[in-house]
């Protein structure tokens, strides 16, 4: 088992056991309390993978430039690593390692992340799934005229993950009457904007809202029409403890509440689930995200097609490692 505790200054703890000639690599926070660790090697087994190894890369929120670039010029200079998903650190990697990668894809470029790195006769290949997957996971709660012009959406978070719903959404022909994004940092609310003109998405669907505090999201939550979606796509709950919103927030009645997380304190999550009945509320957890994401991401690095039988039996296989 290798665990070398490293300095978050220079490079990642990376834990996992290497006992093949390859292996797929996780980029993350906290890596080793995912399932995917325990689900990977069944996968692999029914996809006939090449490895069955998945190794984990944990940097803290906010590393050092230097941590990513040399984290990623370490796949790319490996050939025994095939590539990785990127969780947490998606838009970092893209604004310090950009240059590094031989070839980005449209969205790569568009929403300026990189949730996976692949690699394809010798050249190095990042690509943004989570438009993907974001829309995937959407469409298996959410239908096709729900929104009808008169409901909202708050996506609660501007990361990668954040954004690319917000992006799906206005690309619906069914719109959310608004969307109202919300974050802590100016910067990442003018990026999702950036992303959204780019799109040529109706700009007057669009709200960007500064939520400093769990009490200004609290407050932009009381103003929402029923029967509103609402997403925690902040992190809060997962890999940072908390939640985006105040323990005295109301959720709009009817409403459907997204967490996109499937493990952690989730207090987000509990706290929806005590106003379930109160408030008709429709809750899904970031399992169905965890399971697009993963297979998408999979798919990409092993060069493999993922109809979506194949992910209904994967999804059957990684609900049996489910606590």
């Amino acid at each position: 088992m290798i665990n070398k505790m490293a300095s978050p200054t220079t490079e990642p703890t990376v834990s996992g056991s290497i006992t093949g000639e390859s292996w797929m690599g996780f980029i993350g926070v906290s890596t080793g309390g995912s399932l995917i660790r325990e689900i990977f090697p069944a996968w692999a087994e029914k996809l006939m993978l090449p490895t069955s190894t998945l190794i984990g890369h944990d940097l803290p929120i906010e590393a050092p430039v230097e941590s990513y670039r040399d984290l990623v010029a370490s796949i790319r200079d490996d050939p025994r690593h095939r590539g990785a998903l990127v969780t947490t650190h998606k838009t970092a990697i893209y604004a310090a390692a950009a240059d590094l990668f031989d070839e980005l894809d449209d969205s790569a470029r568009a929403f300026e992340e990189i949730s996976s790195i692949s690699k394809r006769g010798g050249r190095l290949v990042g690509r943004a799934m989570d438009p993907i997957t974001a829309r995937l996971a959407l469409e298996e709660f959410i239908g096709d005229s729900y929104f009808g012009g008169r409901r909202d959406a708050a996506v609660l978070g501007c990361g990668g993950a954040g954004v690319a719903l917000s992006h799906q959404l206005g690309m619906r022909r069914d719109r959310p009457r608004r969307i109202i994004c919300t974050d802590v940092s100016e910067h990442a609310l003018n990026r999702a904007r950036s992303v959204h003109a780019r799109a040529n998405l109706r700009h007057d669907r669009y709200e960007y809202l500064i939520t400093d505090r769990p009490e200004g999201a609290a407050d932009m939550l009381a103003e929402l029409a029923p029967g509103s979606l609402v997403v925690n796509a902040t992190g809060l709950g997962k890999d940072r403890s908390g939640s985006p919103v105040t323990p005295a927030a109301t959720f709009p009645e009817g409403g459907v509440v997204w967490e996109f997380n499937y493990r952690g304190q989730l207090d987000f999550l509990h706290h929806a689930r005590r106003q379930r009945t109160c408030r008709s509320l429709q809750i899904e957890d970031g399992w169905r995200y965890f399971i697009h994401g993963w297979t998408q991401v999979i798919a990409d690095v092993f060069a493999i097609d993922m109809p979506g039988a194949t992910v209904t039996t994967l999804s059957r296989i990684a609900s049996r490692f489910r606590r």
